[in-house]
């Protein structure tokens, strides 16, 4: 997703020894790239997901920073981070937002577009 001061990247992997289809929990690690592309060095405040599974079970996720943190970065830095989560089918699609602060306290929200959650050879 590009706005026009925040890119992220995602990637994304299925964690087989963590998962079972028998109990219908399926994990999955994503590591997202949050770069600032701006002039202005920018906070990362905090976090909002929706992750749907392909029953359309959604789950909504709020909280502060990522894993822990709320990392400030300079103009055209950086910052990379490592989460997972949990669905009860083989396929999903999270989608979300970052709320973003720069050195004068203005806010915005850098939306991260959906990507998707596979069991690898699920889909074609």
């Amino acid at each position: 997703m590009t706005n026009d001061k925040i890119v992220t990247e995602v990637v994304t992997h299925y964690i087989a020894e963590e998962s079972s289809a028998k109990q219908g929990h399926f994990v999955f690690s994503y590591t997202i790239t949050i770069n600032n592309v701006s002039d202005e060095t920018l906070q990362l405040i905090s976090r909002h997901w929706v992750i749907t599974d392909a029953d359309n079970q959604i789950q909504e996720v709020r909280g502060r920073g990522v894993v822990g943190k709320q990392p400030v970065l300079a103009p055209k830095e950086s910052y990379t981070y490592s989460s997972g989560t949990m669905i009860e089918t083989a396929v999903g699609f999270m989608a979300g937002s970052y709320r973003m602060r720069n050195d004068d306290g203005d806010e915005f929200d850098a939306e991260v577009p959906t990507f998707r959650l596979a069991v690898p050879g699920v889909l074609h």
